[in-house]
């Protein structure tokens, strides 16, 4: 990148720069709350309207969770890139608003999925606009702790609907529809607030220099056939086998965790939603003292690997003990105090290093919607397994943490203390290397984020 274009991004991010993280983070707690709402809906509606497992999975495949988010993820990169973040940040609420009614207001089974499908659709489409400004606006050195403000909105949203489902159980569906129109309304405001908000100064700049050129080589493509290059193509290939497969864990425990509980455990709907509410405020304050203090300042990959440990051992009780409340309650307290280094904050954060500034967005919309969709064809049949052969089910689980765990570790990048634009122009200088083979490769960093390596050796 040019001269020009760093002082620019120097210049203009700090002002403000918390707000951005915070407006556009908000699409992570709706994201999310769209998710839990759903799940703590679910056992109720398959109550009211004598819905079949078949007709849940159906329901879990096409929703926020799954296929639906994929594919508005997918469209929503591309037009990020090409029309800027936040016309689509800011205008994907509305959309959202339309779905969310129609959950709101169901009294059919065909509304819930019309409904999550266009609730999908929207939030799918406002994650990667959402999460390039986040980076592209992050203070030089705190982009790890903007990304965690976003996972803390992220677990924040189950926290709120999770608590509103726990105080409103004794309503029934009635306390559903509640929490679906919080939403709703949150959807509303925000539209309002993201009005305000800058466009993304290292966009704009990357924007204003961006030159068609049809004779390029492979390693000096242009617009999105970028993405096509082998280093870009072997980086998505990474986040979609690290976060995906983590993914297909935190997917299925967060949208049927509450229909396990009360189905295959013996908990209430209103111990189910406490439960999950006091986990969500656990994984937040896990988030807040240990990930965003640490992430930005010492080994990435070694938090990511401490992390999926802690995970595996609290799954693993599933397995092992009858699911009776005491099981349950630990496996919460462990799994959620090892979110201090999730993969999904990882995928976040490097989805944006990863990836040139004009091209970012389409990626994270690529990479976003293979996890999604995955996790919607292997949500088809976990009311089945779950009703069935629940510790298989356990063991899956568990086999897709360890998998996830080792390709994080083994190939993720190591950037903690580089600047976004930094990272993007030393990618630029080695066009023939695959930035994963690069950082991966690098000394140790010392705690302050800097490289340790004798300078004449980088």
């Amino acid at each position: 990148m040019s001269t020009d274009l760093i002082e620019a991004t120097i210049g203009d991010i700090e002002p403000g720069s918390w707000k951005n993280t915070i407006l556009a983070g908000l699409a992570n707690y709706i994201d999310a709350g769209s998710i839990v709402a759903g799940s703590a809906a679910l056992a109720l509606w398959a109550q009211r309207y004598h819905l079949t497992t078949g007709f849940l999975g159906l329901i879990a495949a096409f929703s926020a969770n799954a296929i639906a988010a994929g594919v508005g993820a997918l469209i929503g990169g591309f037009l990020c890139d090409r029309l800027g973040r936040k016309k689509i940040y800011q205008y994907d609420m509305l959309f959202y608003a339309f779905g969310m009614l129609w959950l709101v207001f169901t009294v059919q089974p065909w509304m819930i999925v019309l409904g999550s499908v266009l609730v999908g659709l929207a939030v799918g489409a406002d994650i990667p606009a959402s999460w390039s400004l986040i980076a592209e606006t992050a203070p030089e050195g705190k982009r790890g702790a903007h990304g965690g403000v976003a996972q803390v909105l992220w677990l924040l949203g189950p926290f709120v609907v999770l608590l509103m489902s726990f105080l409103l159980a004794p309503l029934g569906l009635l306390g559903a529809r509640l929490v679906f129109a919080h939403l709703l309304l949150l959807a509303l405001l925000l539209t309002l607030l993201r009005s305000r908000i800058r466009e993304s100064p290292i966009w704009m700049a990357a924007k204003s220099m961006e030159r068609p050129n049809v004779n390029a080589s492979r390693y000096q493509m242009n617009g999105h056939h970028q993405l096509l290059d082998t280093r870009y193509l072997r980086s998505m290939v990474f986040l979609i086998g690290m976060y995906g497969i983590f993914n297909l864990y935190t997917g299925t425990l967060g949208f049927f965790l509450p229909y396990i509980l009360r189905t295959v455990g013996t908990q209430s709907q209103v111990m189910a939603m406490g439960l999950q509410a006091g986990g969500a405020f656990l994984s937040i304050a896990s988030l807040v003292l240990i990930f965003m203090r640490l992430v930005d300042r010492v080994n990435q990959r070694l938090l990511l690997g401490f992390s999926i440990a802690l995970q595996i051992v609290a799954l693993s009780l599933f397995a092992v003990l009858p699911l009776k409340a005491p099981v349950v309650i630990l496996f919460i307290v462990l799994s959620a105090l090892s979110w201090f280094g999730a993969p999904q904050a990882f995928y976040q954060l490097w989805s944006a290093e990863l990836f040139p500034t004009l091209v970012r967005g389409s990626a994270q919309g690529i990479t976003f919607a293979a996890v999604r969709i995955a996790l919607g064809l292997w949500s088809f049949f976990v009311p089945f397994l779950a009703a069935t052969q629940f510790t298989t089910l356990v063991w899956i689980l568990v086999a897709f943490l360890a998998v996830s765990g080792v390709i994080g570790v083994v190939w993720g990048p190591r950037n903690e203390g580089k600047s976004l634009v930094q990272i993007e122009s030393e990618v630029s200088l080695t066009p023939t290397s695959n930035p994963m083979d690069r950082v991966s490769s690098s000394a140790p960093r010392g705690c302050d984020g800097t490289d340790s390596r004798d300078p004449e050796g980088a």
